[in-house]
């Protein structure tokens, strides 16, 4: 640390002032006169000059100061954390017949420097003055009485050691070793109370430029017999305890604290671990040193260290066992361990790690020949602590049998890893935000006034507010303002009439030049139309729902005109609500009417533009079509409307995957971390992308911090259900006690109530597996089936099948995206061999089959997923399809009640035309006319719907209703063959009908 040949430029001067010292007493009673030395790594810096001072007195005047120079070379700065100032507190006591005085050393303090390495210039603090023999003399004050001596230090250096540069690129760390633990009996040879006294010493290199090595050297570890664990809360020791007093061994407020098995980040962190671990802490001998040892490293350091930790996952720790004789002449058992440790450092922001690491083999080397070597490795990463267990990175086959009892004793020892700053920096939440704003710049928000689309219906209902009114004028024109038919004209006759005149005035091609603009305009803001047809059929099917749309809001245009502001009758309120358009278009999708889906996320996303969750599901459906550019285009979109919605940025991370650009991906997924609340998705897609990459420590990290939101998830539901079952209780308790005070008790009740407890133990048994297991894998699974996005489920699936656990149901759910419907059945038809059976798998199972076409075997599994109390997820989508297997089968009186249950949870178009078509098919003409016109007033271009209006009005013989309709049901492409065939025979039988009747006899 002191370098008297450095450049001028380059050297500090560190200047350290004692003022004074308090509570100090002396050997012997009376005055004390005393001084102080100064001395760092064995070399003394100065001595104070001598002060008397009355035992009275509170504190003692030093006023001493003194500088010495320091380099800021890595080699000068990286001594500064493990070698302190020390200061010795020494008395002055002249003997009665020699002529030089007696020095008695009294005390030590100890001065840490670390401050000045941590951007500091100057600081105070007040150290500890701890005695040098734990024995006092004869004379001394009495330890219980005394206050404890202190020293008041000032610290302040010329300039700073480190620039702001080099202090944002360095780092400070701190390798704390507390205990080895399950050491195996070769390890433990000679240990006992009669055996010699044994000490360990642990090193481990640790890089601090971008070649050299500094050693980190843990000194005087302790053998402990087992039979208790160790105390929570001890104090951490400093490294180098030879020239230090007893007290000053430790750390003043450093201490170590017992942190739960889960939250540790190295091995034997698992549930099955956590028998051995309790026996190897509790009963087992182990090693302890309790020891922090600090170390500088510079931006070079840094970057060799995380370019080592890239490299490589473990670090070699040494372990060397000797007797205390061995020690000083130099000969030593020697065993080395792999500590598997040091993997946070590589996260993001991650800059502590405690773990219990397991230790591996290797080669043999020891001082005398005969000592064993083992080598632990450490795993590396951010700020780590935990535990270091012994491993084979060799193969068994090839390790010793004298070495090999490391591997068979799980050998494993808890270090703690510490740094100031992280190796790699946590990108902030505001720094991602404007990541993703400059990949999908933020839509500003509209205008207060309507949207386009509504401004385009409002300006066609007011050209027809002025067709209205001319037409009404030309009509007072010819027949004047009486509201009465004339006696001489029909109805057909004036309204020829009047078209006539219409067209001789010039008004009708008015009308029809004024509105041309309008409907342009109705057909682009609000159909969003802009593109051409190149097909035919695509143009006609435009065309008849541009009719439709336009006759609809004629109406409601009408309407207003008439209604003199009477509300109850406004169209408005037979209108669809969002609420019915989201399921009728989620229904839409899941029957595979794609373009009727489209329309119907069309209208919700016109009439609600700032909300991204309907542009999200619209981007669903183009998943589901395998359109991922239309797919990505509705996320960003999504996205574009609110910057934090979180399922859009997830699915813009995996779409951004599938096109292998996985900067943006991480970008995206990021986001969707830092978003509250915090999404375990989200982390868990993060680190399957990371995965894909091949950066396994990033890809750890996410899914750790998944499985630690799953547990706090669990933790939280468990807590629910335990305060529901508390209140169940307690509600079933006080209906107890009233009806015991309104009944009166018999003889046989105490009978009868063990009884029912009997039946209730008989009742309960043994819980099968379950067959839906959850973990991130399985939640994110199930994330990503939801929006077809099969690519990264299958992924997902992968890291799922290589857990424990059953995990048919999720791959049968694979399978059934992939349309392997065989495998699927094969994969359920296993799963439910022995495991607990649920409403999701039979309807699963009933979903394969039907897609097979073997309907007789969809029924049967749709209806045991109906008998469960808890309905199927999908019971929608389960009960059409049961319903149109009955219908299939002419099993109408079934179909209606399956109908009629799914009109009662979820009604829809195609629960109410089920519905009417039992109804029909059973009779029930009056029944099934007003389902069919509740479907028609669901969803006017169902053309089945119209179709059996048609039947139904031929059957009451309403042949211009029943015209009408069949008319509406070819316009919307009627495409069942049958159902034509049976509407033209009863149409043919009712005009046959009349002349039928004129060939009967008179009665």
């Amino acid at each position: 640390m002191m370098e008297s040949g450095m450049e001028s430029e380059n050297v500090f001067d560190i200047k350290i002032t004692i003022t004074r010292a308090t509570n100090m007493h002396g050997k012997k009673v009376g005055n004390i006169q005393s001084f102080l030395r100064m001395e760092i790594n064995g070399t003394m810096l100065a001595e104070s000059e001598k002060r008397t001072v009355d035992p009275a007195a509170q504190y003692i005047e030093y006023d001493f100061t003194h500088s010495f120079p320091c380099c800021n070379a890595v080699l000068a700065l990286s001594d500064i954390p493990h070698k302190p100032v020390i200061v010795t507190l020494i008395e002055v006591v002249p003997e009665k017949k020699k002529v030089e005085a007696k020095s008695i050393v009294l005390a030590q303090a100890v001065i840490d420097l670390l401050p000045l390495l941590q951007g500091q210039c100057s600081f105070s603090c007040t150290v500890a003055l701890h005695a040098t023999n734990a024995a006092p003399e004869k004379g001394s004050v009495p330890p219980l009485i005394a206050k404890h001596p202190i020293l008041d230090v000032c610290v302040s250096a010329s300039a700073p050691l480190l620039t702001e540069e080099q202090l944002a690129t360095s780092n400070l760390m701190k390798v704390s070793l507390e205990t080895a633990y399950s050491l195996p009996d070769t390890f433990n040879q000679g240990f006992g109370p009669t055996a010699p006294p044994y000490i360990c010493t642990a090193m481990m290199e640790v890089p601090y430029t971008a070649e050299k090595d500094q050693l980190l050297l843990f000194s005087e570890g302790q053998l402990k017999a087992g039979g208790h664990r160790e105390d929570n809360g001890r104090q951490r020791k400093r490294p180098h305890h030879a020239p230090l007093a007893p007290g000053n061994h430790f750390l003043p407020g450093a201490f170590f604290h017992t942190q739960p098995i889960d939250q540790e980040d190295g091995e034997l962190t698992g549930l099955e671990d956590r028998e051995f671990r309790n026996e190897a802490e509790t009963l087992l001998n182990r090693v302890s040193w309790d020891t922090e040892m600090p170390c500088f490293l510079d931006a070079e350091g840094v970057n060799r260290l995380r370019q080592k930790i890239t490299e490589s996952r473990f670090w070699p720790l040494e372990i060397m066992k000797s007797t205390i004789a061995n020690e000083k002449s130099g000969a030593a058992s020697k065993t080395r361990r792999n500590v598997s440790l040091l993997k946070e450092q590589l996260k993001p922001g991650g800059n502590k790690e405690r773990s219990g690491t397991a230790t591996a083999t290797s080669s043999v080397k020891t001082n005398t020949g005969k000592a064993k070597d083992t080598k632990a490795h450490v795993k590396a990463t951010g700020n780590q602590s935990g535990v270091a267990s012994v491993t084979d990175l060799n193969g068994a086959d090839h390790i010793p049998p004298d070495r090999k009892a490391y591997i068979d004793f799980r050998t494993y020892v808890m270090i703690e890893i510490t740094l100031t700053n992280a190796l790699i920096p946590k990108t902030s939440s505001e720094e991602l935000a404007r990541r993703v704003r400059a990949l999908i710049p933020p839509r500003p928000p509209s205008s207060g006034g309507p949207n386009k689309a509504e401004r385009a219906v409002l300006n066609f209902h007011k050209q027809v507010g002025n067709v209205v009114k001319h037409i009404l004028e030309q009509y007072e024109e010819l027949f004047g303002t009486r509201l009465k038919l004339p006696n001489d004209c029909n109805r057909e006759q004036m309204m020829a009439q009047l078209m006539g005149a219409l067209n001789v005035s010039g008004r009708y091609f008015a009308f029809k030049e004024q509105i041309k603009p309008t409907v342009v305009r109705f057909v682009r803001d609000k159909m969003q139309q802009t593109d051409t047809f190149t097909e035919q059929q695509d143009l006609h099917e435009f065309i008849s729902k541009l009719y439709v749309d336009l006759v609809d809001e004629m109406h409601v245009a009408l309407n207003k005109i008439y209604s003199n502001g009477n509300e109850d009758d406004s169209p408005e309120e037979i209108h669809l609500n969002t609420s019915h358009l989201s399921h009728f278009a989620r229904e839409a999708q899941l029957i595979g009417d794609y373009q009727q889906a489209v329309r119907y996320y069309q209208e919700l996303v016109v009439r609600h533009p700032r909300d991204p969750s309907y542009k999200f599901e619209w981007g669903n459906l183009y998943m589901q079509t395998g359109d991922y550019m239309k797919a990505k285009m509705c996320f960003h979109d999504a996205v574009a409307v609110q910057q934090s919605h979180q399922p859009s940025l997830m699915m813009c991370g995996v779409l951004a995957a599938l096109f292998n650009d996985f900067e943006q991906a991480e970008t995206f997924l990021e986001r969707a971390t830092s978003i509250e609340p915090l999404s375990l998705i989200a982390w868990t897609l993060l680190g399957l992308v990371q995965d894909t990459q091949n950066k396994s420590i990033l890809a750890e990290r996410a899914f750790l911090e998944a499985k630690s939101l799953l547990k706090a998830k669990e933790a939280s539901n468990q807590t629910q259900k335990t305060e529901e079952s508390d209140v169940d209780e307690e509600s079933e308790k006080q209906k107890g006690q009233e009806e015991d005070k309104t009944i009166p008790p018999t003889s046989h009740s105490p009978n009868m109530k063990h009884s029912d407890t009997e039946n209730g133990d008989t009742v309960h048994s043994e819980p099968k597996e379950k067959v839906i297991s959850k973990s991130i894998y399985t939640e994110t699974l199930e994330f990503l089936l939801h929006n077809h996005a099969l690519e990264m489920a299958e992924r997902a699936l992968s890291k799922e099948l290589s857990s424990k656990g059953n995990h048919s149901f999720h791959l049968a759910c694979v399978q059934l995206l992939r349309a392997e419907y065989c495998n699927a059945i094969v994969t359920l038809r296993e799963a439910l061999l022995g495991v607990e059976q649920v409403a999701d798998m039979w309807a699963l199972d009933g979903h394969c089959h039907y897609l097979c076409g073997s309907f007789a075997e969809a029924q049967g599994s749709y209806e045991r997923s109906l008998d469960f109390p808890e309905q199927p997820l999908d019971n929608h989508l389960v009960l059409l399809r049961l319903g149109s297997i009955y219908l299939q089968e002419r099993k109408f009186e079934q179909a209606k009640m399956t109908y009629l249950r799914a009109c009662e949870k979820s009604p829809s178009c195609l629960t109410w035309l089920g519905l009417g078509i039992s109804c029909y098919r059973l009779d029930e003409l009056w029944i099934a006319e007003e389902a069919l016109t509740e479907a028609n007033h669901l969803n006017n271009q169902n053309a089945e719907v119209w179709a059996y209006l048609a039947l139904i009005c031929l059957r009451f013989d309403r042949q211009e209703e029943a015209t009408l309709f069949y008319k509406y049901a070819i316009r919307f492409n009627l495409e069942n063959t049958s159902l034509h065939k049976e509407v033209k025979e009863l149409q043919d039988q009712a005009q046959t009908r009349p002349l039928a009747s004129c060939f009967e006899p008179d009665s």
